[in-house]
C-alpha cells in the first residue's frame, strides 16, 4: 500500500537557460513533516507553485494521494485538500481573529459565499473557528481584530485558517520567518503540536527548526534534491556538508 500523501516524479520546469527545477523526485508520507532546506536560488520557490498550480512543470508528475493533480489548478489543489499556510486565504484585517477562521470554515462548505452572511455571526461557524484558534495557542485571542495583532500572532492565525479547512497536506512556507526570539520559540512549539496530526511539507531556512521537527529532509541545490533522509543523515552527508550547510558548521545553524 502506497502511504504517500503526496509524490513528486521526475519534475522539470526552465526559465530560458535557467532550469530551475531538474528532475526532481520526492515524497510525503503520511503522518510525516518532510522538510525541504536549500541555499537561495536552489529553486524551493519554483517547486512551490509547481506543486500548489501556480506554474506548471515542463515534465514530470505530481501525485496527491495517488491521483495525477499536474494539470490541475490552484483552487482544485485545494478543493482536494492541498493547504499552503500563508496563501489558503488573506486576513481580513478588520475582522477578529474569530472571524478569519470562521471565514475560512465556510470555504470548505458547497455553495459557500452564495448568499453572503456574515461568517463571524454564524454558531456553525464559530464553534470550529473556536476550536482551530484553541489548538494553535490563540483561544483567548477569538476577539481581537487582526490588524490589531502582533506579527507572530497573524503567522498563527494564518495557520489555524489553513487547518480550517481540513487538510489532507499542510504546506509550510518558512513559518518562523520574520519570528523574534520568543514568537519563535511559540511557533516551534505549536509546530510540534501538530506532529503526527497532519502530513506537512515544511520549507524553512531555520536548520534548528528543520532538525527538530523534520521526519525526512530532503536537500534542494541548483534545482535538484542532493540527499534525502533523516536529520542525523543530512547532518552527515559530504554533498549537504559542502554544497549547503558548511563544513565548520556542526551545529548546523546555517542559514541560506
Amino acid at each position: 500500500m502506497n502511504d504517500a500523501v503526496l509524490e513528486i516524479v521526475d519534475l522539470a520546469k526552465s526559465f530560458g537557460a535557467l532550469r530551475a527545477s531538474d528532475g526532481i523526485s520526492l515524497d510525503v508520507k503520511r503522518g510525516e513533516v518532510h522538510a525541504l532546506i536549500g541555499p537561495n536560488g536552489a529553486g524551493k520557490t519554483t517547486l512551490v507553485a509547481q506543486i500548489t498550480g501556480e506554474i506548471v512543470p515542463d515534465r514530470g508528475r505530481i501525485l496527491f494521494e495517488g491521483r495525477d493533480i499536474t494539470s490541475l489548478a490552484t483552487a482544485e489543489r485545494a478543493r482536494l485538500g492541498l493547504a499552503r499556510s500563508f496563501q489558503i486565504t488573506s486576513i481580513f484585517p478588520s475582522f477578529t481573529a474569530e472571524g478569519n477562521v470562521a471565514l475560512a470554515v465556510q470555504a470548505t462548505e458547497p455553495h459557500s459565499f452564495r448568499f453572503w452572511t456574515p461568517a463571524d455571526r454564524l454558531e456553525r461557524l464559530r464553534g470550529p473557528a473556536r476550536q482551530r484558534l484553541r489548538e494553535l495557542g490563540l483561544g483567548e485571542r477569538g476577539g481581537a481584530r487582526a490588524n490589531g495583532m502582533a506579527h507572530g500572532e497573524h503567522r498563527q492565525l494564518e495557520i489555524a485558517m489553513a487547518l480550517a479547512t481540513e487538510p489532507r497536506l499542510l504546506l509550510l512556507d518558512e513559518p518562523m520567518a520574520g519570528l523574534g526570539n520568543e514568537e519563535s520559540l511559540a511557533m516551534l512549539a505549536l509546530l510540534q503540536r501538530l506532529k503526527g496530526h497532519y502530513s506537512v511539507l515544511l520549507i524553512e531556512h531555520d536548520m534548528d527548526v528543520v532538525f527538530s521537527l523534520a521526519d525526512r529532509i530532503s536537500v534542494l541545490v541548483q534545482g535538484r534534491v542532493i540527499a534525502s533522509g533523516t536529520a542525523e543523515q543530512i547532518r552527515t552527508d559530504p554533498q549537504v556538508r559542502i554544497a549547503y550547510l558548511g563544513e565548520d558548521d556542526e551545529d548546523g545553524d546555517a542559514q541560506g
